[in-house]
């Protein structure tokens, strides 16, 4: 039960913990929150269990039980400013079925004190299963706990990890990966998704839709659902292969992968691909991968101080002149002119015109 307080919350063992807290749990989880860790993913990860546990809305811990984990006993800031106090020190973490660590804000130094690090690589040793949630697989990769594995991050954290750790694989098209013992999730709302799964396991399907049914979800998505991101503008109900196709062009901006090889990601053949992108969208898959790269182009004008060669390498391109031409053909400027308008009269952000005619991915690269 979380307890009021005055910026705070406390994790605390409610008036409802007691003779129910003993060996007899199906599911017991110990949470890691990373400093400035977001509070939503905790929230949602917690709450879960708790109404899967739950009966008659008392707050009990009959079927499932947890911790906030720390070294010490300060409180935790979220990102939101929330702040959260430990109920129990690190121990033994083959206590717990599964240490989930609640990731946050990549610019914190220290995002788990060292000592937390150890007990994450101590509880892998155990065979207790780890989760990183949101950006708690940053701490794992960083932890040296991602070796060999895929790793699940969101679309907005996609870029920094591959650059942080581009020997493990990755994907932002999932909602979650379970990958032998360790298993990461994109954050957000598939945080229940993921709770509500580990609850369908141990406890059972009945407390998994109780859970369910009070949090207002219709079903428990899978891991292997779609991430809810369309990079580009899209038809109400467009085909789920189109969007995976255009995640999959999304990931790979800065070394653009040929049409064929998207088209064998998503499991058609060039032709079939095409042919599906003309008839749901209007336009042709080089096209929509132009539309996305140009949309990242203007961002990273308008939004960081990266010269131009640097953002033409950034979405793809081989040098600044071909790169320039096809902004121009996109936004009617020069990357130089959008940024001086941005400068000077502050007006708001473009986006790529959807008219354009992009004839093939591989004369792009120029």
């Amino acid at each position: 039960m979380l307890e009021r307080g005055t910026g705070y919350v406390v994790a605390g063992r409610g008036k409802n913990h007691g003779p129910d807290s003993g060996s007899g749990k199906r599911l017991r989880v110990g949470f890691l929150l990373a400093r400035q860790f977001t509070l939503s993913a905790f929230a949602l990860f917690v709450d879960t269990l708790r109404l899967a546990s739950d009966v008659e809305d008392k707050s009990g811990r009959r079927l499932c039980d947890w911790d906030v984990l720390s070294p010490n006993t300060h409180m935790i800031r979220s990102s939101c400013g929330v702040q959260v106090v430990p109920t129990t020190g690190l121990g033994d973490p083959e206590r717990f079925d599964y240490v989930v660590v609640i990731g946050g804000l990549l610019g914190v130094e220290e995002q788990l004190p060292s000592e937390s690090v150890s007990f994450l690589q101590r509880a892998l040793q155990k065979g207790v299963r780890l989760i990183g949630a949101c950006t708690g697989s940053f701490v794992l990769a960083n932890s040296g706990l991602l070796a060999g594995k895929t790793a699940c991050v969101s679309w907005l954290h996609h870029s920094e990890f591959k650059a942080r750790f581009p020997a493990i694989r990755l994907t932002s098209q999932r909602l979650f990966v379970e990958d032998g013992k360790v298993t990461t999730c994109a954050g957000g709302s598939a945080v229940a998704d993921l709770a509500a799964l580990l609850v369908r396991r141990h406890v059972g399907e009945g407390a998994e839709r109780n859970a369910m049914e009070i949090l207002q979800l219709d079903r428990r998505r899978e891991g292997s659902d779609l991430q809810s991101r369309t990079p580009i503008t899209l038809p109400v109900h467009c085909d789920d292969r189109i969007r995976v196709a255009l995640l999959c062009m999304e990931e790979n901006m800065d070394d653009r992968l040929e049409i064929e090889a998207i088209a064998d990601r998503v499991g058609l053949s060039r032709r079939q691909l095409e042919r599906i992108f003309q008839n749901k969208t209007g336009f042709s898959p080089a096209a929509a991968y132009e539309k996305i790269c140009m949309k990242k182009a203007a961002q990273l004008v308008e939004r960081t101080s990266k010269t131009v060669i640097e953002i033409a390498l950034d979405v793809g391109f081989a040098n600044s002149s071909h790169f320039c031409r096809r902004f121009r053909a996109n936004f009617g400027m020069t990357p130089n002119k959008l940024r001086e308008k941005m400068r000077n009269r502050g007006q708001g952000s473009i986006t790529p015109n959807t008219t354009v005619d992009v004839t093939g991915s591989r004369d792009r690269r120029a």
